[in-house]
């Protein structure tokens, strides 16, 4: 296990790595979309579907809209709140004139700006990143580093140890829809978003 610098996660990223590491909610698993052989590997180490998308973390809500991204009025408000960066994720969908490769065939996808300094930093860097919680599919995540391993089928590139986090995950809000609906309850309760939608 690695004490995971920005430049070693970046590294590891580019050259098509898997790195498990520390977010603002729970341990997460990290690849780059450039690499579909990367894609393949994150998907058999969890045993998730492949028809369950994976999430994309960005380092600004800038990056948004050049991803091809629509950005509904509500999307707007959270997106401007003080519960972003943090831990609430959105479900976007996409305009009908660009997307790149790695998003096609995709209607929707789940986007979340972590507040994490050192993640900031690889994403930043790295530029959007495919992240997804670090469990076998549709187990829970565990909050230390050997637990993960353990429940893994197989083992990630880079591992980063960030002692015991906590297991739940980030709240999820559908805005594609008008009204937005909550899809996940996590971090964020659902008083907290609903100040920002009004």
């Amino acid at each position: 296990m690695e004490n995971g610098s920005v430049d070693e996660i970046v590294e590891c990223l580019a050259n098509g790595g898997v790195v498990l590491l520390p977010t603002d909610t729970v341990y997460g698993l990290a690849v780059s979309p450039n690499f579909d052989k990367s894609i393949d590997r994150l998907f058999a180490l969890k045993r998730r579907p492949r028809n369950v998308n994976l999430p994309i973390m960005v380092s600004s809500d800038e990056e948004l809209e050049p991803l091809g991204f629509e950005i509904s009025e509500s999307a707007r408000r959270l997106l401007r709140s003080p519960l972003i960066p943090g831990s609430l994720t959105l479900a976007l969908g996409f305009r009908s004139d660009y997307r790149p490769a790695w998003l096609e065939g995709r209607d929707e996808a789940a986007v979340r700006i972590p507040n994490d300094e050192r993640l900031l930093a690889v994403l930043r860097a790295a530029g959007p990143l495919l992240v997804t919680s670090a469990n076998a599919h549709s187990a829970g995540t565990p909050d230390n580093v050997a637990e993960i391993l353990a429940q893994l089928d197989g083992a990630p590139d880079l591992s980063i140890d960030g002692g015991m986090l906590r297991t739940t995950a980030s709240t999820l809000v559908n805005c594609r829809v008008d009204p937005p609906v909550i899809e996940r309850v996590g971090v964020v309760p659902e008083s907290e978003i609903f100040k920002y939608l009004s």
